[in-house]
Formats: structure tokens, C-alpha cells, sequence
């Protein structure tokens, strides 16, 4: 059999090279003595409510429009040290099989201290989806704290940027040789089921979250920022943001040869334009946060891609990174700007107790 040749390399400058750095070099960006070690996300509000049948918040029934909390439903997974922050969080790291896509991968995650705050015990978080630049794979780099991904949040989360997200970073892709656009490529490994129904199922089985939609979003960068772009785009019952910084807008991984009908099902053009015609209602609504750097190519692409599709439920918005480079440093640079605030503007916050 012929073996298919790698995607043109699009997706594949400097972002490419931090990945592949962090996946060589991920455990030694802290230094972190107990990396390795078991780390559990539980709380005691957790460890009672999980298995059990789903009780409304007393607080958020006296709230209008204030999705449930949906407690943990199990099965619990086993979580290892993969970093620690400065402020004693942990991200963890466990091995996923997904019961859905038939795909096996690991996911790194990680709660904010708000997550374990008392007040906060009987609220769901709203949940972020991180993926990574290049094949994402085996490590997803927003997972080293070089980054400053997580922290950033903390930050922004204090200054009232940003929601406290728990972030969820799954592999992008099952091997490092193709992309796989986050699609199910008929013949391959089901990679879009894995990030819109496996990795979802995972987190509402370890963590607080809502039932809405109101509650979950994706960012990405590159090659990550298509995926997340298509994710919201075609499930828009299930996801209601996404940044996508220096994304790519059609799906054009070589795995598509000989299977146009499944990649037009998967293009995110024709997704919007088909959202954009439904009725501009608060249920239709998503909101895709562009970022592009000024030192990168892209802008006049996705200023199209906009100005076609961001109509009626569509909403859109651009951050130019000014001197920003087509790396995920800078696209964290941009979030803190603007679009971190502007999808946790239109998203659930957590809901204290009285």
C-alpha cells in the first residue's frame, strides 16, 4: 500500500518546534518533586455527590438562567503529577480510552483553586479545551507551564478577565506522522468523536461542570485552533466558544483522499454558513475568537472567512497580536488582550454559595 505523504507543512512552523521541545522536555519544566506521584482532583462535595443521582443547586434554583451543576458521575480515572504551578495546583495527566471513538490517548487536565474553595462546592466550572499546535502528539504542550497557560488563567481569573476554566488538554492526534483535522476520517481513528464526545464524557465523569453548553469551550493554536474552530461549529448544542488563534479554515489533511463528502461535512465555512442561517436565538448562538500575530500570515484569510460568515448567530471577533508571531506564546499574549474575556463574557461562571 502507498503510504500517504504528510499534510504541506501550513501547521508545521516555529508552534511545531515548541511542541516538540515540550514533548521532550515537559517533565522538567518545573522541576517538580512530585511529579509522577498519584494526584486526585476529588473534593468532599465530589467524593459524596459522584455516582449519585443529580440533585438542582439550591443556589442556582433561585437564580434565572443558571444552568445545573452537574456533580461528577464517575467512573473516577487515575491521575499522575505531570506539573506544579506556583500556587500549589497540579496538572495531572491519566490515559484515556474512549468509549465512543474506540481511541486510547492521554489527557492532562487541571482545576483552579477556585475549584476547591468551600463556597464553590455545590457549582460547576465552566471547562476549556486546550489543544495544541503541530501533530499534538504524544504531548499536548499547553500542559508545560512554560506556557504560562494555566497561571495565565489564575491571573486573569483574579483580575476579572477571565472565568476560572478547568482545562482540559487531550492529544490532538494518534500518531505523529498525519493530522487528522480533529475529523472521523472514514478509515481512521475517530479523532473528532474522541474530542467532542469522549474527552467531554471524561471530564463530566471527574469534575463539577454544567449541563449547559454555557459551560464548555475550545481554544487552540494552528493546527489546534482548526479542530476547535470545527468542534464548536458542529456541535453547537454541546460548545459555545472557541479561541482559534493562527487556525487554518478548511480541512486539508491527505487522509481526506478519496472521502470529499465526509470533508465537506467537516469544513468549517460550510458549518458557519449553515448556522449563520439558522435564527440569531441565544440557544444558536457560538462566539469563535480569532487571533492572529501582525509577523504572521493569516489576517486578510481570516478577515474574509468573518466577514462571510460571521452573520446571525455566528458572532466573531479578531485579536492582532501586535508583533505576534505564529507561536503560542503569543497567543496567550492575546488572550489576556481581550479574548479570554470576551468568551467568559457570554459563558457560565461559577456560582458561590449565599
Amino acid at each position: 500500500m502507498k503510504r500517504l505523504s504528510k499534510r504541506p507543512p501550513r501547521r508545521l512552523p516555529r508552534i511545531l518546534a515548541a511542541a516538540l521541545a515540550l514533548g521532550t522536555a515537559g517533565a522538567l519544566v518545573t522541576g517538580c518533586s512530585d511529579e509522577g506521584e498519584p494526584v486526585t482532583f476529588d473534593t468532599p462535595r465530589s467524593t459524596t455527590q459522584a455516582h449519585k443521582p443529580h440533585k438542582p443547586n439550591p443556589r442556582q434554583a433561585r437564580v434565572a438562567n443558571v444552568p445545573e451543576t452537574l456533580f461528577p458521575t464517575g467512573p473516577t480515572s487515575s491521575f499522575r503529577t505531570a506539573n506544579t504551578l506556583e500556587d500549589g495546583t497540579k496538572i495531572g495527566v491519566t490515559t484515556l480510552s474512549g468509549a465512543k471513538s474506540g481511541f486510547t490517548g492521554k489527557v492532562w487536565v487541571w482545576a483552579p483553586k477556585q475549584y476547591f474553595d468551600p463556597k464553590y462546592a455545590d457549582s460547576g466550572f465552566p471547562v476549556l479545551v486546550a489543544l495544541p499546535g503541530g501533530n499534538g502528539y504524544p504531548v499536548n504542550y499547553w500542559m508545560g507551564t512554560d506556557l504560562r497557560l494555566q497561571s495565565s488563567i489564575t491571573q486573569w481569573s483574579q483580575e476579572g478577565k477571565s472565568l476560572p476554566f478547568i482545562v482540559v488538554m487531550p492529544v490532538l492526534n494518534p500518531d505523529d506522522t498525519y493530522y487528522y483535522d480533529g475529523s472521523d476520517i472514514p478509515g481512521q481513528p475517530k479523532m473528532g468523536t474522541w474530542l467532542a464526545e469522549d474527552v467531554p464524557d471524561f471530564v463530566r465523569a471527574n469534575f463539577r461542570t454544567f449541563k449547559s453548553r454555557d459551560g464548555w469551550a475550545f481554544m487552540g493554536s494552528s493546527s489546534g485552533a482548526f479542530a476547535g474552530l470545527k468542534s464548536v461549529l458542529q456541535h453547537p448544542d454541546k460548545f459555545k466558544a472557541v479561541i482559534a488563534s493562527g487556525p487554518d479554515t478548511v480541512p486539508d489533511s491527505p487522509l481526506w483522499a478519496g472521502h470529499e463528502a465526509a470533508r465537506l461535512a467537516n469544513d468549517p465555512g460550510r458549518l458557519a454558513k449553515a448556522l449563520g442561517a439558522k435564527p440569531d436565538t441565544e440557544e444558536n448562538r457560538v462566539y469563535l475568537a480569532f487571533q492572529i500575530g501582525t509577523k504572521e500570515a493569516g489576517a486578510a484569510r481570516l478577515k474574509t472567512f468573518m466577514k462571510q460568515y460571521g452573520k446571525g448567530p455566528v458572532k466573531t471577533r479578531l485579536q492582532v497580536i501586535q508583533g505576534g508571531g505564529h507561536n503560542a506564546k503569543g497567543y496567550i499574549r492575546g488572550m489576556g488582550d481581550g479574548s479570554i474575556g470576551w468568551i467568559s463574557r457570554h459563558m457560565q461562571a461559577p456560582v458561590p454559595a449565599p
